[in-house]
């Protein structure tokens, strides 16, 4: 396991293995909730040298049936054979990134590890950190060589349906990655019911941030979720948003902060949701 693909790689070092000729397999899966060319239009006006792109929609996530979520997991043989098209290996380093303080990149940082890819991190600050360490941007695009489909591994993460945690949410600590007013149910832009998990907590995601967009500290993060967690298991945690995204940023900053191995409920609130037997909390 490379030290430098954990959980987050500074664009200073990113830039540093560039020029050392070193550089990992980069891609860049920006993307935006309303507009959903906006990422791949932006990665085409200027990106960093080399990297690829992958489409929230199209490359991470599976068909919707109407009661899975707005963003389900695909099929782990469809998604091996994503990664294969852009050359990931086993042995193959691999940095995520975007123009959105990292929460689609997290995405792509927990769905390595799903399959059981440890060689992964997420670009700290993004594209703008990038920038700000001299990395340029460029139009033109790089060719990679295909490899064969992900070879089947055993996952690195830990997951939950909506059974399982509705059979368990008096067990589990659920932490909620979206904004405080969809969670308190007072607006819902994009789901049809509006609330939250009974029993949730909220944490927006933004949260673990600086001002200048990159993660804090990982003392401090660890400090802020302590004070949430108390003495009990990270392992005990199960992280959701809206459909799975956001609760990679929360779920990733807890494990930069030495916290380890909570769990990801994929479908979140867009399934939970979509079933009127499921208990819905307000406030």
């Amino acid at each position: 396991m490379n030290p430098d693909f954990l959980t987050l790689i500074s664009a200073e070092r990113l830039v540093a293995l560039q020029a050392a000729g070193v550089a990992p397999v980069i891609v860049d899966v920006g993307f935006d909730l309303v507009d959903v060319e906006a990422g791949r239009k932006a990665w085409q006006e200027g990106h960093v040298p080399g990297s690829v792109y992958l489409h929230l929609e199209e490359d991470l996530s599976g068909p919707k049936t109407g009661h899975n979520g707005r963003h389900p997991m695909p099929d782990r043989d469809r998604f091996a054979a994503v990664l294969g098209r852009i050359g990931v290996a086993p042995e193959t380093p691999v940095v995520a990134l975007d123009r959105q303080g990292g929460v689609y990149a997290a995405r792509l940082w927990w769905m390595l590890r799903w399959m059981g890819h440890d060689d992964v991190a997420v670009l700290d600050g993004g594209i703008s950190a990038w920038t700000r360490a001299g990395g340029a941007l460029v139009t033109d695009v790089t060719s990679r060589p295909a490899c064969p489909p992900y070879p089947v591994r055993k996952p690195l993460t830990r997951q939950i349906d909506a059974d399982s945690l509705l059979a368990r949410l008096d067990a589990v600590r659920v932490l909620d990655a979206r904004a405080p007013e969809r969670y308190r149910g007072e607006v819902e832009p994009l789901d049809a019911v509006a609330g939250h998990i009974p029993g949730a907590a909220n944490r927006f995601h933004r949260g673990n941030l600086d001002s200048d967009g990159r993660f804090k500290q990982a003392a401090e993060l660890r400090v802020e979720f302590e004070a949430w967690l108390g003495p009990e298991s990270a392992r005990n945690v199960v992280h959701q948003c809206g459909s799975g995204v956001t609760a990679c940023h929360n779920l990733l900053a807890m494990e930069h902060a030495g916290l380890r191995g909570s769990a990801l409920y994929p479908g979140s609130w867009s399934e939970w949701s979509s079933d009127s037997r499921r208990p819905v909390a307000k406030g």
